[in-house]
């Protein structure tokens, strides 16, 4: 009877164990981020494979961004409704069979159908994970808690590329779903041996379902995040079709509030939640970081592609020390957070973030590998201090019955932050290249002294070399212009890297408006 009984309150114990319950969640977390990237690598695979074209085969990207991103902001109410851990366990279900599926199918529309199911299923695993684990640690070590949790959401970018990269060269395309397979079914396995719900959570009653919210809310979100993904390429509001959609997704997103916050008996996404400053404030400064850092990480291989001529893989390497600082950052963090205020450790984070994005306002196009990295390891360890204490500060104040429509909303605005960091960023870029162009081409005139002796110049050097005096002038003339391009477009990228930089550090004075757990006052 004794060994029984020890066994039992070993089991127990184990059952009960944060660690246990963190490891459990991270799983489904990291498969969720990493899929979400993981296809990026493949894409031109899938296009051949499945006869697309290269527009067509983008939607395999953007199906999977749209469903997830609509499914997002709805987890809490779900979770309130079905159960926490009956609703994870779904997600991963839905989640791992939409991956088979994916790695199953003969052709685009398969696959991006295919892609939305995979979406759908994974866009709940973040903001469930963040709450379980958040309720899991007590309040003081909630740092501890959010450098796992981000650890997890880190190692997920870097990761994704270099499998799907991997995988797609050595086996199939199609194996960058089949490898979802064993670890879905191992998070759902962990998951039912070791997650259970609060009592908070415990209910019998039915409750009424939010319909008007979350038509709205799928309406609203899924035209903006089309209008993010596809505004640049249709010149945005040149395009009816960008029009549209962004007038659907105003109109939506407008009523979507007006119900939540007035009609809904049990609205699906509680915006009062906005009423706590703290968490009004975090949510603001969250969506400003992944619009730096995203911003910042989809124009710094495009800076390293277009004027340095780096291959695909060389301007990888540029972004992966970036990540592996945040990676050794954020376990620190989490140990300095129990020790210090963390609006200290989270207005320096702010302030690297902004540095760095300086840094690389001042690329020239002569620029050297290590004058690219650094710059970007800079911008690693700012969010390895930011992230931690932000999502702390942000959430802890949250009572736990309400933690899971906060997460909800908290992750909603964090990926929505990185889609609208690539969007204006790519089209500040492009814009602010044209118009530079446009300025330094007003001086490529024979009235201008300098263009004559720089023309008069190439053609003596050509002409030394035995070229004959009408083509030295002809190539003369072609080498001014594209000299006269690369400036205008290394002019370009350091003014979005300047903007991205200013807007960060204008974040900065919120920092006091964000209220510091009682618990470590």
């Amino acid at each position: 009877m004794n060994g029984g009984n020890r066994f039992g309150n070993a089991v127990g114990a184990i059952r009960g164990s944060k660690w246990i319950i963190a490891v459990t969640v991270m799983l489904p977390t990291m498969i969720e981020i990493i899929d979400t990237s993981v296809a990026n690598v493949s894409l031109d695979h899938i296009r051949g494979s499945l006869s697309a074209g290269i527009d067509e085969s983008a939607w395999v990207l953007t199906s999977y961004l749209v469903s997830n991103a609509i499914v997002i902001p709805m987890t809490g109410w779900f979770a309130r409704s079905f159960g926490r851990k009956r609703y994870l366990l779904f997600s991963l279900s839905l989640f791992t069979a939409a991956s088979v599926l994916c790695g199953s199918s003969t052709s685009l529309g398969m696959l991006v159908f295919f892609r939305v199911l995979q979406g759908v299923g994974g866009g709940a695993l973040q903001p469930l994970s963040q709450a379980i684990l958040l309720e899991s640690f007590p309040p003081r070590e909630h740092g501890i808690a959010m450098a796992i949790f981000g650890i997890g959401a880190m190692f997920g970018p870097i990761a994704g590329p270099l499998m799907g990269g991997y995988i797609t060269d050595t086996l199939s395309w199609r194996w960058i779903f089949y490898v979802n397979l064993p670890i879905g079914l191992f998070a759902a396995f962990m998951v039912m041996m070791f997650i259970h719900d609060p009592p908070y959570l415990k209910r019998t009653e039915k409750v009424k379902v939010d319909t008007w919210g979350i038509a709205l809310l799928t309406l609203g979100i899924g035209a903006l995040q089309i209008v993010l993904d596809k505004g640049q390429r249709e010149d945005w509001f040149n395009s009816d079709f960008i029009l549209v959609l962004s007038a659907v997704s105003v109109l939506a997103l407008l009523l979507f509030v007006i119900v939540e916050l007035y009609y809904a008996e049990h609205p699906i996404v509680d915006l009062r939640a906005f009423r706590n400053i703290t968490f009004g404030t975090g949510n603001i400064v969250m969506f400003i970081a992944f619009f730096n850092l995203f911003g910042s990480i989809v124009l710094l291989p495009l800076y390293s592609q277009i004027l340095l001529g780096y291959t695909a893989f060389l301007a990888g390497l540029v972004l992966s020390p970036g990540g592996v600082a945040t990676l050794f950052t954020m376990p620190i963090v989490g140990k300095l957070i129990i020790k210090r205020n963390p609006k200290y450790l989270l207005a320096f984070g702010i302030a690297v973030c902004a540095f760095s994005t300086y840094l690389m306002s001042r690329f020239t196009p002569g620029a050297d590998f290590s004058s690219l990295m650094w710059p970007r390891i800079y911008l690693g360890i700012g969010m390895g201090f930011l992230f931690i204490p932000l999502t702390t500060l942000t959430l802890s104040s949250i009572p736990r019955p309400q933690m899971g429509n906060a997460t909800s909303i908290y992750n909603l605005l964090r990926n929505l932050g990185g889609s609208f960091g690539v969007a204006f960023a790519t089209t500040m870029f492009t814009r602010r290249a044209q118009v530079h162009q446009s300025h330094l081409t007003e001086h490529l005139t024979w009235f201008d002294q300098a263009f004559r002796t720089t023309v008069e110049g190439g053609k003596a050097v050509l002409a030394g070399r035995g070229i004959p005096a009408g083509a030295a002038e002809s190539v003369s003339l072609k080498t001014i212009y594209g000299q006269v391009v690369k400036q205008a477009t290394a002019m370009g990228f350091n003014d979005s890297f300047l903007l991205l930089s200013v807007m960060m550090a204008c974040v900065l004075p919120l920092v006091l408006l964000l209220r510091r757990p009682d618990h470590q006052s």
